[in-house]
């Protein structure tokens, strides 16, 4: 087993898209892990954050600044700076900025690859260092609930009454 370090230096600017209120900046690629996970800079909107969903892989935040609410199965917390949830594989969660202002956190996703892909599939490219929300206007929910789908992520609609 190769145990030499790899030092990622000098490499081109993070890849960064926008998706539903959030600025996701590729911090550590699939490809760069040797497909073991992926660390995405999470920038939200205050108010956003995804529908409630279930995944193939496991996930895992660390908020590093303002307020999120993140819900996991029939838990609810309030997390802050410093704390750090995980999330199973299958399970329901979602996350929303509860602060008035854009808060950030940590993304990490593993093994990584098909959220990845989803995020390249479905977001749209901003240049890197952005921390301005470009205009939301209505999400195509059918693309992207058909999109998720081919990438192991279900995104339950609600019934149509």
């Amino acid at each position: 087993m190769n145990s030499t370090p790899s030092f990622k230096t000098g490499a081109a600017a993070p890849m960064t898209v926008h998706f539903l209120g959030n600025i996701l900046t590729f911090r550590a690629r699939y490809a760069d892990t040797k497909g073991s996970f992926t660390v995405i800079e999470v920038y939200t909107a205050p108010n956003a954050g995804p529908p409630p969903h279930t995944q193939t892989d496991q996930e895992a935040f660390l908020v590093l600044e303002g307020r999120y609410e993140i819900i996991v199965g029939d838990e609810t917390k309030h997390c802050g700076p410093g704390d750090f949830v995980h999330v199973s594989p299958g399970v329901m969660h979602s996350f929303r900025n509860i602060d008035n202002k854009p808060s950030r956190m940590l993304l990490i996703n593993f093994p990584g690859d098909l959220h990845e892909e989803f995020f390249v599939a479905v977001g749209d490219p901003l240049a890197p260092g952005t921390t301005t929300f470009p205009p939301m206007g209505v999400p195509d929910v059918g693309k992207i609930v058909e999109t998720a789908a081919r990438f192991g992520i279900d995104i339950p609609l609600p019934p149509m009454g």
